[in-house]
């Protein structure tokens, strides 16, 4: 095989197959990822997918001939990420007429929303609830270079929920064999059975899980609605025993995968703790429970991670609290009704050091669903407005923009186990970067401004994204007699 041999940082020579292509990246202030000063008049070579050199122009030689995109004057970060997202979105799939129109098409719904991510600069997504064979399918396909898109990791469904049909309402809007296809599509042998198990049993029901091919999985340690016809469950109460959860763990870690929750209380971050989970998702949404400093100093302990699905808004006394005034709460106020300790709960976590992450459950909301209105719907459960306005109110509570800049990449790099590929702009990563035109550790209002998206060593063409538009296309948001896509 013939070779050129390839100058990089710190004298260190490289010998590359002629094929290979290189181009050097130049002028930038680079933002790594690790938190340090940035790098002023930066150089990143990139070598095919993965960065080969990155330093200042004084310590990275450039070969000749190589291809140079002069980015003087802007500013590199790695590639953004968001830890918590639904490709097919949710609370659209609660709609008859949604899972009806697209039961056969979800595939092009998840690879729209995955471009829609892309095209902000999300170059990986992980997808924490929703079926996992179309998610799969889009992930694969995007892996082998077939579609463009964000990287997708999928978990499938909440392990122990009952994804779709949840209430007596739900279940009378549609035929016993439409609601056996879709909550098998989404369930697989997770769904809400498996709290009948024992933990032997409920190990060898997620090691078959994981055998479909989840990248993760999630499960639900407690409910998440009202105590009445809810097979989702209720608040608050734990939908598995400490046993049945050390059993899910164990199943897992035994696969070589993550692990992580919903939860929705005090007490069940606290169990999920003890059970050995390695991440948990809106982890300060506690109800009226206020989490318990020991359960944050477990946390910090376990070098646990924490995804926050953040309120947008702060009243006065939120914002005397994100100055640094005392804390009004106490345990004593738990389980009194007008209580929530979300606030609260979410400043603590960020004063003692509990690594956040861009969390947004966001998706693609079908535009019939939009106009709806609720929870789930507008800005905040947009994928590729929801993160920067996230970003905004990690800003709010106290997050230094470098947090935050970590927070949407390294950290969920390292949530995830990924950070030995991708997550930080280093020598050997993927080349997953982002180039703004002005400096997030400014105004973290910055991260927007993105004039270049580069996944895999690949500038992508942001403005052609999405290639073939469903959901956000002008016939789906203004239909005419009849709806046709």
């Amino acid at each position: 095989m013939q070779l050129q041999v390839v100058a990089l940082s710190l004298g260190v020579i490289l010998a590359l197959p002629l094929s290979a292509q290189v181009m050097a990246l130049t002028g930038a202030t680079i933002i790594d990822g690790n938190g340090g000063s940035p790098i002023s008049d930066g150089v990143i070579l990139i070598t095919d997918k993965k960065i080969t050199a990155i330093g200042p122009r004084s310590s990275v030689t450039i070969p000749s001939g190589v291809r140079r995109i002069d980015v003087t004057g802007k500013y590199v970060l790695p590639g953004l990420m968001d830890a918590n997202v639904h490709l097919v979105p949710w609370p659209s799939w609660s709609y008859i007429e949604f899972l009806a129109r697209y039961e056969n098409n979800f595939d092009a719904v998840i690879e729209e929303a995955a471009q829609i991510a892309l095209k902000h600069g999300f170059t990986t997504v992980f997808d924490s609830m929703g079926p996992l064979d179309p998610l799969m399918r889009v992930r694969d396909r995007v892996n082998r270079g077939e579609v463009e898109g964000s990287r997708i990791f999928a978990a499938g469904d909440i392990v122990g929920f009952r994804a779709v049909f949840t209430t007596a309402e739900s279940m009378k809007s549609a035929s016993k064999a439409f609601q056996a296809r879709i909550n098998a599509l989404f369930e697989l042998n997770g769904g809400p059975d498996l709290a009948w198990k024992t933990p032997e049993q409920v190990y060898a029901e997620m090691k078959k899980y994981l055998a479909h091919g989840a990248d993760f999985v999630k499960y639900g340690a407690t409910g998440d609605g009202d105590p009445v016809n809810s097979e989702v469950g209720q608040n608050a109460v734990l939908r598995f025993t400490p046993e049945q959860q050390r059993a899910m763990v164990r199943a897992a870690h035994d696969a070589g995968k993550i692990i992580q929750t919903h939860q929705t209380s005090a007490e069940a971050l606290k169990a999920v703790l003890e059970a050995g989970v390695d991440m948990a998702q809106h982890c300060a949404i506690t109800g009226p429970s206020r989490i318990s400093d020991a359960t944050i100093q477990m946390m910090l302990d376990k070098k646990f991670y924490c995804g926050t699905q953040w309120a947008q808004d702060l009243s006065p006394d939120d914002e005397k609290l994100a100055r640094g005034q005392p804390y009004w709460g106490s345990d004593k106020a738990n389980g009194q009704v007008g209580v929530d300790f979300a606030i609260e709960n979410e400043l603590r976590l960020v004063k003692a050091g509990v690594p956040e992450l861009v969390s947004t459950d966001a998706g693609v909301i079908d535009p019939d669903v939009e106009k709806d209105g609720g929870f789930g719907t507008g800005p905040n459960g947009l994928i590729g407005e929801a993160e920067f306005l996230c970003m905004r109110v990690m800003r709010r509570r106290g997050m230094t923009p470098m947090m935050i800049i970590q927070a949407a990449t390294k950290n969920i790099a390292a949530a995830y186990r990924k950070l030995d590929t991708f997550g930080t702009l280093e020598s050997g990563k993927f080349a997953d970067l982002v180039v703004l035109d002005a400096d997030p550790l400014v105004d973290v209002e910055n991260m927007r401004r993105i004039v270049m998206v580069m996944k895999e060593g690949k500038k992508i063409e942001i403005d052609k994204l999405p290639r073939n538009p469903l959901l956000t296309s002008p016939e789906a948001r203004n239909p005419g007699p009849a709806r046709m896509k």
